[in-house]
């Protein structure tokens, strides 16, 4: 993520941008390094891309080394690109900030736009690049992490680090049952295809997400993306845990993929106005929906309470769905929001339940979407909804 600002003060602005100082009524000052490294980053971006390495190695410090370079082969790239966002230089040394925005062939409708910091050093060669990492809380790349293996599925892209292509081969396969599922559910208004990341262990998985990896332990996968309403928000990753996700059974690896994949088909309706009870129930009801199932099978802990007389007085809230270490208040949750979209189908139908979906995202903003789609879509009020809601968990896990 990026950000941008501007101080104004009695119609006299300062602005710093790419390390040219402006002032009112005066001349930019000149400095032509922000010039001369985005120029460095443009030859860095194309040898990417042409896979040449000398010319991509003519961009790095003498005593830099190309292993992410080759790393990169694997992978189907139909862009790539740095946008320079800003420049601190100090002598013959500079720290630059920029945006990494690059596409995967036949994959991404848009690209993904992920944060770099580099530190650059001059001399008689002009600028090269000495290190390029990701900028501070911004996830890794894959193959920062390892050499890439990407098996390529009827609907699926899947890489891997430190995976045999066994096993990404079997991820393709559930990814491809996946991609089906979902558009036989949701309908074929999304992408119709899946990339799907392996790293080689949960720290990897934390490493992708730039973040703690306690906070994704027992978490089998997760899916990465801009939630909005336009087709051509970012392009979406799901993210495996191979710790937590190697321990499921048949069923439940495909209910995960299925559930992911259901995270990147809606992710044009998903927004602000959509509460987590919502589109992680509908990406649970996809992923279990013709499984057979019963709702006691699918919802233990939710039945537990129902059985001790402690049924939820309420949907889940957003803050019920956190990874915090309560594990059986947060599977309360993704089984409460599952119940949901479970009981609008029942009742009202599969058309309506998606209807609703739709609806709630294209409301843009949270107040009022959801009463509104249920009023609109569903002829009812929260009110109601919840006492139906309470009545189904009773009679379906009583």
């Amino acid at each position: 993520m990026a950000g941008r600002g501007r101080v104004s003060r009695a119609g006299c602005s300062l602005v710093l941008l790419l390390g040219v100082l402006a002032g009112c009524g005066g001349h930019p000052a000149a400095d032509t390094a922000a010039t001369e490294v985005q120029r460095v980053l443009d030859r860095r971006a194309t040898a990417v891309l042409d896979r040449d390495e000398a010319a991509y190695r003519a961009t790095e410090e003498p005593s830099g080394g190309v292993a992410e370079f080759r790393r990169l082969r694997a992978v189907p790239l139909a862009a790539w690109s740095y946008h320079l966002t800003g420049l601190r230089r100090s002598g013959d040394r500079a720290t630059a900030d920029a945006e990494l925005r690059y596409r995967v062939e036949g994959y991404d409708r848009a690209p993904v736009t992920v944060a770099r910091t580099l530190s650059l050093v001059h001399d008689d060669g002009g600028w090269r690049v000495a290190s390029d990492t990701p900028a501070k809380k911004a996830g890794q790349q894959l193959w920062e992490q390892g050499a890439v293996t990407a098996v390529r599925g009827a609907h699926s892209l899947v890489l891997g680090v430190g995976q045999s292509g066994k096993r990404l081969r079997a991820y393709a396969a559930l990814a491809d049952r996946a991609v089906p599922a979902v558009s036989e559910a949701w309908g074929t208004d999304w992408a119709g295809h899946v990339v799907v990341l392996v790293p080689k262990s949960l720290e990897g998985m934390a490493g992708l997400l730039g973040a703690s990896a306690s906070g994704y332990r027992g978490i089998a996968a997760v899916t990465t993306g801009e939630a909005g309403g336009s087709a051509t928000a970012r392009a979406d990753r799901i993210i495996v845990n191979p710790e937590a996700y190697g321990v499921l059974g048949d069923l439940g690896k495909q209910v995960v993929l299925t559930h992911e994949t259901t995270h990147v088909a809606t992710r044009a309706h998903t927004t602000a106005a959509t509460p987590l009870w919502l589109s992680e129930g509908y990406a649970d009801w996809v992923g279990y929906r013709g499984s057979g199932r019963t709702a006691a099978q699918v919802a233990p802990e939710l039945r537990r309470a129902v059985l001790d007389g402690l049924p939820p007085a309420a949907l889940p809230a957003d803050g019920d769905f956190g990874f915090t270490g309560d594990a059986a208040r947060l599977a309360r949750a993704y089984e409460g929001g599952w119940m949901a979209c479970r009981l609008i189908a029942d009742r009202w139908g599969e058309v309506r339940l998606n209807d609703f979906y739709r609806a709630v995202g294209d409301h843009g903003k949270r107040a009022g979407a959801v009463e509104g789609a249920l009023r609109d879509v569903l002829h009812t009020t929260p009110e109601k909804f919840t006492g139906q809601w309470r009545a189904y968990l009773r009679a379906q896990l009583g």
